[in-house]
């Protein structure tokens, strides 16, 4: 495997390590290893009853967040493989990216993020208050699993937490620095950029959701196929599925729409960044990390893509149903926290006698399920808020 790596490629042989130093696995190399031990994480099961864009209660086939990892893990891997890129580190990144995910989606973050900076400045929350879902993937696969005797969350090796991390705001690196000297929050300081595998996470996150939000947004009937022929990136491949198969209608010809659209964007990405990398000359890792971002679409692309997010944008996440629906996945979330917070014997032993309980409560709510805060809400307050 190694010998197929290009030279800008990470190569698990000369990882920066893990915090907890191990031995090395005898069949495994080290981003293979991380790999294993996030599918068989507690948080990645619970990815399967979290939200998407639709709940969990509202029908079976629409995405969860763990068949969005699995998407972005497919997607990231073709790329890779293309680029010459360790394959096994990509699967790792797209497979926890998600991790730190509260249950009802980018709702359930925001009413916690705006319950948490409410409170009053304390003394025990040195990090400060507040919540973002990249750093509270990064704090599960530190802190939050608790699987191993030598050491708490996962210990995964640098590149993987690196990649894991994709946003981190000045005030929250500089914590992470005083913590861990030249650590993965170092680039968000100096500039710079991660190794081309958590580049290219990034990527595919944003082409999977793209694309299966058409989905989903279809087959909810929040859109429709109508609507869709004014995106100038859908409707090209639709109208190619047609030129080639007339008597395509309905879901045959969403789905031919949309595997044209994947594959293109694929292409494009695998050409562009080909093109990137020449140009930039990058040799090693540590000179990818010194340079610009590398992974990137085309510029017709990346046009056609923000067109096509923008329409997601008001047609599907600001859609009157939609927006109902979070607005009660948000009362949800705050109703807990301030139960929680108020009553901590609420909670189970673990969170109660945690030195912070408000960061205890975030991590608490953060790692429920959609079902699961639905029932602790109906148990709590004694009425169901989803009809």
């Amino acid at each position: 495997m190694t010998a197929l790596l290009a030279p800008y490629a990470c190569d698990p042989a000369r990882s920066r390590g893990r915090r907890h130093p191990e031995p090395d696995a005898p069949t495994r190399t080290a981003f293979q290893r991380d790999r294993d031990r996030i599918v068989h994480s507690t948080a990645f099961r619970r990815l399967v009853y979290k939200t998407q864009v639709f709940l969990n209660h509202e029908g079976d086939l629409f995405r969860t967040r763990l068949t969005h990892s699995i998407e972005v893990a497919q997607l990231g891997r073709s790329i890779a493989r293309s680029l010459r890129l360790n394959e096994d580190l990509v699967e790792a990144v797209a497979l926890a990216h998600d991790l730190g995910h509260t249950p009802f989606g980018h709702a359930g973050q925001d009413a916690l993020h705006e319950a948490l900076q409410a409170l009053p400045p304390d003394g025990q929350a040195p990090e400060g208050w507040g919540f973002e879902h990249n750093l509270q993937s990064l704090r599960v696969v530190d802190e939050l699993e608790e699987r191993y005797p030598e050491f708490d969350g996962l210990n995964l090796c640098f590149e993987t937490r690196e990649g894991i991390l994709k946003h981190c705001s000045r005030r929250h690196a500089e914590q992470l620095e005083a913590r861990e000297p030249g650590g993965i929050a170092r680039r968000f300081l100096q500039g710079g950029s991660p190794s081309l595998e958590a580049q290219l996470c990034n990527l595919a996150d944003e082409i999977a959701y793209n694309a299966h939000d058409i989905d989903d947004g279809v087959r909810s009937g929040l859109i429709t196929m109508e609507q869709l022929e004014a995106v100038e990136l859908f409707d090209r491949y639709r109208r190619q599925a047609l030129q080639q198969h007339p008597h395509l209608r309905g879901r045959r010809l969403l789905f031919e729409s949309i595997r044209r659209m994947l594959s293109d964007q694929v292409y494009d990405v695998i050409d562009a960044t080909r093109a990137r990398i020449a140009e930039a000359g990058v040799q090693s890792p540590d000179e990818v990390r010194a340079s610009a971002a590398l992974v990137r679409f085309s510029d017709g692309m990346r046009d056609s893509s923000q067109q096509l997010k923008r329409f997601l944008f008001r047609n599907l996440y600001r859609h009157p149903q939609v927006v109902e629906t979070t607005g009660r996945a948000r009362q949800v979330v705050r109703d807990l926290f301030e139960r929680y917070l108020a009553e901590p014997s609420q909670l189970p032993e673990a969170y109660r006698e945690a030195p912070a309980l408000p960061r205890a409560v975030a991590d608490y709510i953060a790692g429920m399920t959609d079902r699961f805060a639905i029932r602790e809400h109906e148990r709590l307050f004694g009425a169901a808020v989803f009809p």
